[in-house]
């Protein structure tokens, strides 16, 4: 595998890899998952639970003898923090990251250099496949420290050969500060971060398309389709969906190329598949389902057919890129964001899919479940943007028409409050868009 920077000026950074043919594309998943078990076989946790099983690598002839290994879970991990889970040799570890553990023990993932270098060559790869060169300079404003979506796409861009700036989260007018004096031309931030910064240019008098400001990278929370295009028309720049999650590395797992339509899931670094929830079982590809993942080219803590309670589908048919590997859908949603009310299965990005197409509303919406005369109550509440709030007759009639509109796509009617700009809460991270708090629901 070519890892160097020096990579020929076309379309693809590793063609090679990026547009192997189907078939060899399984033989090295084979390979690949062979090497992998043999490192899980020396962790203690896989080493009981594949021993218990009496599975070897010997047992893996095909891809699909993959469904002999049983799913690995975040409780897993959290049981066996923190290193349970380590198949290396720990003096070849050179980092560790960790989610927030605000439920209980956080989610550790430790890397060798192998694994860090991996990691980059993703990034690298997603960059290059949407236009972004040596002669770019990045901006990343995620998060640094143990969230993997600073230090991941920082290397990922400094193997690209990008100018970097570690901006940071947060602080939105230094933000456009930076990218307007280092003409910053790609930047890394979450879909709501990038709507508040579009709002921050405005509140400065900063027309962003004044800027050098071209590609945007946004991942981490679930988004529409429409608020990618509210983001693109806000900024001036073309935003390309990500998908990743610590487990897995971190971002990079999964990018859109300039089609934007799906983001590919990079096989020779994992095996997907995408079953039932409930059954567990594979679905067809084009139908939506819980995405299982296997790690194939880590090191020192490689996982084995992960549960990532993220529901996508896999996109039938061949990208017009030329890549080769398997397109998923933009994540729906995942099964724990998912709320039941009335026996309705609500996800909130439907809810955000709704309000999105109005546009005298602001990005900012929470929705509230609450248990009110024995009965299940669903409100959303959601900030005005270019509406003055006394206008009474406007306000009601927009009422009216989202909570018909909110009912056509969820089934149920939900109470509808246009609240003034400022009112809801602003979250640091990732946006809060449900609050709980109905009767004995944890």
């Amino acid at each position: 595998m070519n890892n160097n920077v020096n990579q020929p000026d076309g379309e693809y950074w590793q063609p090679e890899l990026e547009t192997m043919p189907r078939e060899q594309l399984k033989e090295l998943q084979v390979k690949k998952l062979k090497q992998t078990l043999e490192v899980c076989l020396k962790s203690p946790f896989y080493k009981k639970r594949l021993g218990e099983l009496g599975i070897t690598p010997d047992d893996i002839k095909t891809i699909d003898d993959i469904r002999k290994i049983p799913f690995t879970t975040k409780q897993d991990l959290r049981e066996n923090y923190p290193f349970g889970l380590v198949g290396g040799d720990m003096k070849d570890a050179i980092r560790i990251h960790s989610t927030s553990g605000t439920t209980g023990n956080p989610t550790v993932v430790t890397y060798s250099r192998h694994d860090i270098d991996s990691w980059a060559n993703m990034i690298a790869r997603d960059m290059y496949m949407v236009g972004c060169r040596d002669t770019d300079v990045f901006q990343n404003s995620s998060g640094y420290g143990m969230f993997t979506g600073g230090l991941g796409f920082q290397h990922g861009a400094e193997k690209l050969g990008a100018t970097t700036v570690p901006a940071g989260a947060g602080n939105s007018k230094r933000q456009i500060m930076f990218i307007r004096d280092f003409g910053t031309t790609c930047l890394h931030a979450i879909p709501s971060y990038a709507i508040r910064l579009a709002e921050v240019f405005r509140e400065e008098g900063v027309d962003p398309s004044t800027t050098k400001l071209r590609t945007l990278f946004i991942g981490a929370e679930p988004h529409t389709e429409e608020q990618r295009r509210r983001i693109e028309n806000m900024l001036g720049v073309k935003a390309y969906n990500s998908f990743g999650m610590t487990e897995m590395n971190g971002p990079g797992v999964a990018f859109e190329c300039k089609e934007q339509n799906g983001m590919h899931l990079w096989e020779d670094n994992y095996i997907i598949e995408i079953v039932d929830p409930d059954t567990l079982e594979p679905v067809p590809d084009g139908e939506m389902g819980e995405m299982v993942l296997t790690t194939l080219d880590r090191t020192m803590m490689p996982i084995l057919r992960y549960r990532t309670r993220d529901l996508t589908r896999i996109l039938p048919g061949e990208c017009p890129c030329g890549r080769t590997h398997r397109r998923i859908d933009r994540i729906k949603g995942r099964t724990d964001d998912m709320f039941i009310i009335k026996g309705v299965n609500v996800f909130p990005m439907q809810v955000e899919k709704i309000l999105v197409k109005y546009p005298g509303l602001g990005s900012n919406y929470l929705i509230t479940l609450e248990t009110i005369d024995d009965n299940d109550v669903m409100t959303v509440e959601v900030e005005l943007d270019s509406i003055e709030s006394d206008v009474y007759p406007e306000l009601q009639k927009m009422t009216r028409d989202i909570q018909r509109a909110l009912k056509d796509e969820i089934l149920l009617t939900p109470r509808v409050k246009l609240v003034k700009k400022g009112t809801l809460p602003v979250s640091e991270g990732k946006a809060v868009r449900v609050r709980e708090l109905r009767d004995s629901r944890k």
